[in-house]
């Protein structure tokens, strides 16, 4: 696991690096597929916030965890990502186990009721090409927090969203 830490109005210490390496290597028990995991630190005022990216399986890993501490901030993630691979594991292992039941015709023996995975709405709406500003101000009159359009500028599908700290965020494809 090649582990690649960068600060924003931080300095990174040697103790903090080590600090991370230890924390976040932990996660490479679960797999050994991790490559290259992007770890941000950064401060923000008297806040503390740890961004934790990682690809797994062409799926990505992502958890962000903000406190007043940086080391609380670096557990509390790693706790997430770890979560996070325990679910998608426990997911792998059920559609696994179900596909040996049926091939068995035995029932699993589990009551226990996992997520449901389906779609229970589908939605159609007239895509027309906008700015970002104009799909940002569609989001918030229609109250939700995203909106799928296509940008004027680019002509590709783009996805706004609010963040949990009040501030929009872009999707844009890159192919």
């Amino acid at each position: 696991m090649n582990i690649i830490i960068r600060g924003k109005h931080i300095e990174l210490t040697d103790a903090l690096k080590e600090y991370v390496t230890k924390r976040v290597g932990k996660l490479e028990k679960f797999s050994d597929e991790f490559m290259d995991v992007q770890v941000t630190l950064l401060v923000e005022r008297d806040r503390h916030r740890v961004e934790v990216t990682a690809p797994i399986h062409g799926m990505i890993l992502r958890g962000e965890e903000e406190t007043e501490d940086m080391y609380s901030s670096i557990d509390m993630v790693v706790e997430k990502l770890e979560r996070q691979i325990d679910k998608y594991r426990t997911r792998i292992n059920k559609r696994m186990r179900s596909k040996v039941m049926k091939d068995h015709d035995v029932q699993p023996a589990s009551t226990v009721e996992e997520p449901r995975e389906e779609v229970v709405r589908h939605k159609k709406f007239p895509v027309k090409p906008m700015s970002v500003e104009e799909a940002i101000m569609q989001m918030n009159l229609i109250g939700h927090t995203f909106f799928v359009f296509t940008n004027s500028e680019t002509q590709e599908m783009n996805v706004v969203y609010l963040r949990n700290n009040g501030d929009y965020g872009l999707l844009q494809p890159q192919f």
